[in-house]
């Protein structure tokens, strides 16, 4: 994505539309549009063509672009799992290893980013019968790798909002809840990442059309990405004017929410409450 802005940008600069800029390369306006849009993988030959086509003479520029393509087209790290994935999960998982900032508001379940083991397990059996037990493991898995994105000297900071039902939904039954309300109360130490929590005496909100994220990535040419899960697949919104509608619904969400100077006295009432009703 980063590198087509850019080659969109450069295209612009030339004075060019993506019909006179596909003639060189011997392609059509739409797999231009395509390259921009980062939804087709790069031949080096065609960007280096391009480059010629729009005037970028510097060697060190070309040779940075360049090697930009032959990154994008590396294998992305969950290739191992390419079997168990559906294309538009693929592509929220390379959103999210590019992203600066992932802000998330959550009505069911944990964020899977802070999902403990037993948990996302909990989860993703939820869509599965008992015989599909290798399937559960390669996903809890998958789950579990994807989680190293937090750990990166430049890991993208993760603001997340959780309806107060997430916490107390005994997904996976109490012991399995409980442990995950124990990471979630240790991560609210972390530099990273930033949790409250949305307590069901604040009444209606917002957010009332349920779950959503928004993505943003350290790159001036690309705008942040709306993502919506549902049951069949995954949608994503990047018009200006949807993107802003649901930025500022996530904003009006941060102050709605219990502030984060509160979030850890919350998890600790509930880890309370909950061993109270295992002691009752």
């Amino acid at each position: 994505m980063q590198l087509g802005s850019r080659l969109r940008a450069l295209r612009r600069a030339a004075g060019l539309t993506r019909e006179q800029a596909g003639d060189p390369i011997r392609a059509s306006e739409s797999k231009i549009s395509r390259m921009e849009l980062g939804r087709v993988g790069f031949k080096e030959r065609d960007i280096a063509d391009l480059l010629t086509l729009y005037g970028v003479d510097d060697p060190e520029e070309r040779r940075h672009l360049i090697a930009f393509a032959r990154e994008a087209n590396s294998p992305s790290w969950w290739q191992p799992y390419g079997d168990v994935l559906d294309t538009w999960l693929q592509t929220y998982l390379d959103f999210e290893q590019a992203a600066e900032l992932i802000r998330t508001y959550e009505v069911q379940f944990v964020p899977g980013l802070l999902q403990t083991e037993a948990y996302a397990r909990a989860v993703i059996s939820l869509g599965y019968d008992a015989s599909a037990g290798a399937e559960i493991d390669r996903r809890t898995r998958l789950r579990m790798e994807r989680q190293a994105l937090l750990s990166r000297p430049d890991a993208p900071k993760l603001w997340a909002v959780l309806d107060e039902a997430v916490l107390r939904r005994p997904i996976g039954g109490r012991a399995v809840l409980r442990e995950q309300i124990a990471a979630l109360l240790e991560l609210t130490g972390s530099a990273t990442v930033r949790l409250q929590v949305m307590p069901f005496a604040s009444g209606g909100h917002a957010a009332s059309g349920g779950a959503f994220s928004v993505l943003r990535f350290p790159y001036q040419e690309l705008s942040d990405v709306v993502y919506i899960d549902y049951l069949t697949g995954g949608l994503y919104l990047d018009k200006r004017e949807e993107v802003d509608r649901y930025s500022a619904v996530i904003g009006r969400l941060f102050i709605e929410a219990a502030p984060l100077s509160e979030t850890p006295a919350i998890l600790r009432r509930i880890l309370s409450d909950l061993d109270d009703t295992a002691g009752s």
